[in-house]
This record gives structure tokens, sequence and C-alpha cells, in this order.
């Protein structure tokens, strides 16, 4: 089951060609992850300061497929394609209606607030396998 996210473009997205700027399609999947997880029932900052462990972009791999512009409505799809003890793999889809503009894959990491890696605590872990269904 996919996440969705609304997103608008505003001015300060785009470049001078009036597109949205590579890196801000970085930014708009991020707020999306952030969403999809509140949505799970994690709380990232109680995750942090309960038991020390917070998320962290391990890879991106990104295809800028076509570009978005000024005002344009945005939607981010996330989907949670596998989860380990200590990684989350999910797509990301930045669509403009049926049009995908953007396509990702991330992982995401597991880990101490000393950059040691983590597992995923096992309440999590549950939350996630209701994302699949």
């Amino acid at each position: 089951m996919a996440h969705s996210f609304a997103v608008r473009v505003y001015y300060e997205d785009t470049d001078l060609a009036g597109i949205v700027y590579y890196a801000n399609y970085l930014k708009f999947i991020e707020r999306a992850r952030t969403e999809w997880v509140r949505e799970l029932g994690v709380d990232q900052a109680k995750l942090r300061a309960e038991a020390g462990i917070v998320f962290a972009v391990r890879r991106v791999v990104a295809e800028y497929l076509r570009p978005a512009r000024f005002d344009d409505e945005l939607r981010v799809e996330t989907r949670l394609l596998a989860q380990t003890g200590a990684r989350i793999a999910l797509s990301q889809d930045v669509m403009r209606g049926d049009e995908r503009l953007f396509s990702s894959e991330v992982t995401l990491v597991c880990l101490t607030e000393t950059g040691a890696p983590a597992r995923l605590p096992a309440d999590i872990r549950q939350k996630l396998c209701g994302a699949t269904d």
C-alpha cells in the first residue's frame, strides 16, 4: 500500500530555467518519508529521546524522468520494499497526476546517536509490517 503526500512547487523550488532544481526532489521525498513514519505511529523525537535511535539515509538511487515546474501540484508515493533488523528499503516516486517525474529507491538505516548501527525496535518492525498490507 502506498503512502501519498501532496507537494506544491513554489518559486523557491525552481532554478533559472523555471523547473524544479534537482536537489529539491530529495527534500520532497524526505518530507514524505517523515509523514509516512508519523502515520505509522512512530514518533521519531521520542525514539531518539528514549532509545537513542535515529533513522539515516544510507543510499539513494534517483532517476529524473520529467521536469516539474512552478505551481505544479505533485504527489510523493512511498512504498515499503523490504526491511531487515536494521534497514528499511523504500521506493519513492514523485507524480504529477498519472505522470511519474522522479523515481527513487531509498535505504534507511537505524543508528545510535553516536553513529553506530542499531537494530530497529520490535514495535517499529511490527508497524512496518502493517505498511505492506
